[in-house]
């Protein structure tokens, strides 16, 4: 339900005037924190009608026969270049190709307001009312990355907003739980999701930081508005050898990326990867 603001509107830059990462901390986790035609039909036909039945059974957002493809082409070039340019906070240059296949698959412009269509492959956010945005597009692919989220595997959002990020997820994982507090917005991504064909994706209405402890635990957990610590919550919910990413920080100052590492013995791991700027995460709980 949140993402980083406009650069322009930003209190500094995306990511600069903040220092690397700071290494890893080490906790307790109790504590803390995927025709045939005939040949007297013409070839171009025979072309398009091929692609139709292909694109048959899969989500609306995968298919690419749309007026908006060149520029979500053009948007995963862009975000190559952001990774690149941030290769020292992230600690690698590229991000990992099933990631980027769902960026390409996943249509931005059916998860944005009807008047921000034609800005929907811009790589920064948007409103989508309700005080929320829907994050940039580089923000959403490298906290996918992050997560490292393998086949099979159960994932949980808190902060569903118009629904882009679980459907991303949607397309690496076998389900997605996602949860939003704001109830429009909430009923709207069900919609959305299941309009377009997104089976595997469960939207509740409520309190993402207690997570949903009936459906864990959880191989990957993405929190899409910063707190200003790791919810303890969402850290019970997370299987060992599983991953959470979400912002820490202060509303509208400083905030990191954060990726998050339960290991087999239970133990936490927490590292700053990244500074960002998102909305709050509501809910009274800091």
């Amino acid at each position: 339900m949140a993402g980083v603001f406009p650069f322009d509107s930003c209190p500094w830059p995306p990511w600069t005037r903040l220092s690397p990462p700071t290494g890893t901390m080490l906790y307790d986790a109790p504590e803390v924190i995927t025709l045939r035609t005939t040949r007297a039909m013409p070839a171009a036909v025979a072309a398009l009608l091929l692609a139709v039945l292909l694109a048959a059974g899969r989500p609306a957002g995968a298919a690419d026969l749309d007026e908006f493809a060149s520029r979500r082409q053009a948007l995963l070039r862009e975000i190559e270049r952001d990774v690149r340019d941030t290769a020292e906070h992230l600690n690698r240059r590229q991000l990992d190709a099933r990631v980027m296949a769902a960026m390409a698959e996943v249509q931005r412009h059916e998860f944005v307001r009807t008047e921000d269509r034609d800005l929907a492959y811009e790589n920064r956010p948007l409103p989508i009312g309700h005080g929320q945005t829907i994050s940039q597009p580089y923000i959403v692919a490298v906290m996918t990355d992050l997560l490292e989220p393998a086949a099979g595997c159960r994932a949980l959002e808190v902060g569903t907003g118009s629904g882009y990020q679980a459907a991303v997820l949607s397309r690496l994982c076998e389900q997605v739980y996602t949860i939003e507090i704001v109830e429009p917005l909430g009923r709207q991504a069900r919609d959305r999701l299941a309009r377009l064909g997104y089976r595997n994706v469960e939207v509740r209405i409520g309190d993402g930081y207690y997570g949903w402890p009936d459906a864990a635990p959880f191989d990957v957990i993405v929190v899409t508005a910063v707190a200003g610590h790791v919810p303890p919550p969402l850290l019970r919910q997370l299987k060992p050898g599983g991953r959470m990413v979400l912002p820490v920080g202060t509303p509208f100052t400083t905030q990191q990326l954060v990726l998050v590492r339960k290991r087999a013995d239970g133990k936490v791991t927490t590292r700053q990867m990244l500074p960002v700027a998102f909305v709050p995460l509501t809910g009274g709980h800091d």
